[in-house]
């Protein structure tokens, strides 16, 4: 089986680790890849975005599947490209990638179908959006409507944060394109979790849950990154929680976007807050989410290349998905002064120590491979994650594995997996 996966980061070394785990005889490659996954798969020197370059590497291969993971190439169509030259793909076409790929356009979905979401307004000049927060009461949530690496979005505790952001995004478009047409919405609280699922269009399986830490230091402070850590499964979606979801929030989902028309088949992701009314999504995602996928992952018995094909071929109803009962944790290692300015082509050292274990994986994100040694090349550098049978066996471990690991000006959170207590 020829598998292709596209992207570069820790969320697809995940996924290449786990289809490198496969019962079938897989051939993988990773375009464009990274150091540690390297030692996986074939990495190609192709960039997400380079969509002819891919289509002609994946027709010479005689690719079984290619595996779409970052969320530009999906929003600007690269699965219908695939499966137009007649090349399986997985993940949301562009139509159903548009859920994370226009936050106005996911927030008048939830709108329509009834799926409990933050009140909020729409705006595509900035003079109407600043005399909005005229009136508004605070805090408010500012949102740059299209894709910005998962840092478009601002908390404004004030008004004065609000107009700095509203300004930011749309005048001085600190987010490019992305902050042309915004969302301001209400800010909501409690706590946070994510759900990945599966859905072949017509069956959604959710994945367990799991908790992501946004912001760059501890106790939630500082600006808001791709994501510094995360952890699996969350304590506060017991099964009360998750019916209440699948019933008011999933299944809605799924029928909103059949009735639109929309043919969903890969991972949907909800970003959801379960607050004093009930559970409310603050965000879809059109793929799996980083770094959550790697402590997803990690729990899931499956062999993935099976329930991607069932995906594909839309047979999930087929499947049941199976956990591992314990408890994952992954403690992300950044270059210092990411997510601002940074420095990369460090050595990073430590590595070799955890090369055969089953507990403590070590997901690159930003690395490259010279000869035998691994150097920094991104803002995030490595993912730490480690299994427990319990959160606190799972968080002594992966801080355990990251007292070995050192490169220059070295960055990461001390409290992941402190917000399950």
């Amino acid at each position: 089986m020829n598998i292709l996966v596209i992207g570069g980061g820790g969320r697809e070394h995940a996924i290449v680790w786990k289809l490198s785990r496969s019962s079938h005889n897989v051939k993988l490659w990773c375009a464009p890849g990274n150091g540690g996954i390297s030692r996986l798969a074939e990495c190609v020197d192709i960039k997400p975005m380079e969509f002819d370059k891919i289509v002609s590497f994946a027709k010479t291969q005689k690719t079984d599947l290619v595996v779409v993971a970052p969320d530009d190439p999906l929003a600007a169509g690269l699965v219908d490209l695939l499966e137009a030259n007649g090349i399986p793909a997985f993940g949301p076409c562009k139509d159903a990638a548009r859920l994370e790929g226009s936050k106005a356009f996911a927030k008048d979905f939830m709108k329509k179908y009834k799926i409990p979401t933050a009140d909020y307004r729409v705006f595509d000049n900035p003079k109407d959006a600043l005399d909005y927060l005229d009136d508004c009461s605070f805090p408010v949530v500012v949102k740059a409507d299209g894709l910005a690496l998962g840092k478009g979005v601002i908390i404004a505790e004030d008004k004065t944060t609000a107009v700095d952001a509203v300004e930011s995004m749309m005048e001085k478009k600190s987010f490019g394109e992305a902050g042309k047409k915004i969302v301001i919405e209400e800010f909501l609280t409690g706590r946070e979790v994510t759900v990945l699922a599966f859905t072949d269009g017509t069956t959604l399986l959710p994945m367990v849950s799991s908790q992501d830490h946004k912001r760059v230091y501890d106790n939630d402070k500082g600006l808001n990154t791709g994501g510094m850590g995360t952890f699996a499964p969350s304590k506060f979606y017991d099964e009360e929680t998750e019916k209440l979801c699948y019933e008011t929030i999933f299944l809605p989902t799924l029928e909103g976007l059949k009735k639109e028309g929309i043919k969903y088949k890969g991972v949907l992701y909800f970003g959801l807050i379960l607050t004093e009314k009930g559970p409310y999504v603050l965000e879809y995602n059109a793929r799996f989410g980083d770094p959550e996928t790697q402590v997803v992952l990690p729990l899931l018995k499956n062999d993935l290349s099976d329930v991607f094909m069932a995906v594909r071929n839309e047979s999930l109803s087929d499947v049941i998905l199976e956990w591992e009962d314990k408890y994952c944790v992954c403690v992300v290692l950044a270059s210092g002064g990411y997510p601002g300015s940074y420095k990369t082509g460090y050595e990073i050292q430590g590595l070799d120590r955890y090369e055969n274990s089953e507990d403590i994986l070590l997901f690159h994100a930003g690395t490259k491979r010279m000869d035998e040694k691994f150097m920094t090349a991104g803002g995030r550098v490595l993912g730490v994650t480690a299994k427990g049978r319990s959160m606190e066996e799972a968080r002594e471990k992966a801080y355990e594995a990251v007292k070995h690991i050192r490169f220059t000006d070295m960055h990461y959170r001390t409290d992941i997996g402190i917000k399950n207590e």
